[in-house]
């Protein structure tokens, strides 16, 4: 069973970021891989569904890329700003852009309510507990932090991948995004 998914997951992502949600046909999609519509909707319940799965693939696999980015920054905050970092510029990459910016929000609603992003909250919150506990912040909620900071860096993807020039939002977004997580040091820096 595990199998059958994992091959469904994979052949509706690139389906999906070839051709959009949309436009993906869910016969080419299973008959690509050699299975029926019946195996499709045995294991995701429908197109929908499949679309649910495939998002919450990519968006596990940019969490664990943000994390490791950060992990690798060696400081706790220099490891906040670059993963949020991380995160924001995935927006450039089509995949990211049209299966979970786009298409994602599209039909599945408010990607804060995505259950990837709970872990990428949790996360964050640890590192802001940590932040405040190190005396490195100004004394803030730790949930509300890291809520401001993820949606800042959700909605800063989220207008890259829907603007026409989204290289110069990028650098938009990323200075603002900067300033704004700046804004919770107890001293600037």
């Amino acid at each position: 069973m595990e199998e059958t998914r994992g091959k469904l997951i994979q052949a509706a992502r690139k389906a999906f970021a070839e051709k959009g949600y949309a436009n993906a046909s869910m016969d080419d999609l299973t008959a690509a891989v050699g299975l029926t519509r019946g195996a499709l909707y045995h294991n995701f319940g429908d197109k929908r569904g499949l679309l649910q799965a495939v998002v919450d693939r990519i968006d596990g696999e940019m969490a664990d890329r943000a994390q490791a980015i950060g992990n690798a920054a060696g400081d706790e905050w220099a490891g906040l700003l670059a993963e949020g970092r991380a995160y924001i510029e995935m927006a450039l990459e089509p995949e990211v852009q049209r299966i979970v910016l786009l298409d994602g929000p599209a039909v599945l609603g408010d990607p804060s309510q995505w259950p990837s992003q709970n872990s990428c909250l949790q996360a964050t919150i640890a590192k802001v507990e940590r932040l405040l506990a190190e005396g490195r912040l100004k004394p803030v909620d730790p949930e509300a932090a890291a809520r401001l900071l993820n949606g800042a860096a959700l909605n800063a993807a989220l207008w890259i991948a829907a603007s026409k020039e989204p290289e110069k939002v990028l650098a938009k977004a990323l200075e603002a995004f900067r300033c704004l997580a700046s804004g919770l040091l107890s001293e600037p820096g």
